[in-house]
């Protein structure tokens, strides 16, 4: 697979069926990818012993990744091939206190898509849909040079 021409949803529905293998940052926050459509992603997140603040809590920086990397994702699936894009804002509201060893579900969706800038939003949510924490992003499309 020549990544150079796929689309970003090509891209991110390969990454989804396990045929690329999974970024480091999926490993340090363990997360994967279950659902990936044209705007849309929905990932499986959970914060374990690894991801503690000096109060022994669940470190907010565990949100602020997967949502950066939901709404990233989301904003990947709008992209032509051999786009890709970079994050130029991230404003992330915690809601409540992340629990531990508890699936929860990270969704991103596009929200605009202009002819630079991507807008999308986050959601972290447990599997009763209580929300823990919400994210907008805006991502910037970078265009290979001709």
């Amino acid at each position: 697979m020549d990544l150079k021409k796929m689309t970003g949803l090509e891209i991110m529905q390969a990454f989804a069926q396990g045929l690329f293998p999974a970024p480091g940052i999926a490993k340090t926050m363990p997360m994967q990818p279950l659902e990936v459509e044209h705007g849309r992603i929905v990932f499986e997140a959970i914060a374990d012993e690894r991801h503690t603040n000096p109060l022994g809590g669940v470190h907010g920086g565990f949100a602020a990744t997967v949502l950066d990397s939901v709404t990233g994702c989301a904003t990947h699936t709008v992209l032509a091939a051999g786009e890709a894009y970079g994050t130029t804002d991230l404003a992330i509201k915690m809601c409540r206190p992340m629990p531990f060893n508890q699936k929860l579900i990270a969704e991103g969706k596009v929200i605009n898509m202009g002819k630079n800038l991507v807008i999308s939003e986050g959601y972290l949510r447990d599997e009763n849909g209580k929300l823990y924490a919400h994210a907008t992003a805006t991502n910037m499309i970078i265009r290979a040079k001709s």
